[in-house]
């Protein structure tokens, strides 16, 4: 196994870094922004909004959407270098030996 290069320092902080602003550090701006915490805006029972979240779903998604685009493209990278393919370094015996 190889040890990690800038890229791949790079990818998975910046794909993490977005993973969990999306999640933790938005969830808590929600948590201390009060009610309510669903996703969708709070109707009352004439159909007016009275109440939407804090952070739009859309932005949290997009940023945990990000993240793992991220990372799967890193994944891809680390998929196609071939550095080490073709380099067997164990050494034959014939079977009888």
């Amino acid at each position: 196994m190889q040890p990690q290069d800038t890229i791949d320092r790079l990818a998975l902080g910046v794909g993490g870094a977005l993973m969990l602003i999306g999640v933790v550090v938005l969830g808590i701006v929600e948590i201390l922004a009060g009610q309510p915490y669903g996703a969708a805006p709070v109707t009352n029972d004439a159909g007016e909004v009275v109440a939407t979240p804090a952070v739009d779903p859309a932005l949290r998604t997009g940023l945990v959407v990000a993240g793992l685009v991220v990372l799967f493209l890193w994944g891809l990278y680390k998929m196609a270098l071939t550095d080490d393919v073709g380099t067997d370094e164990r050494t034959g015996t014939a079977a009888g030996d």
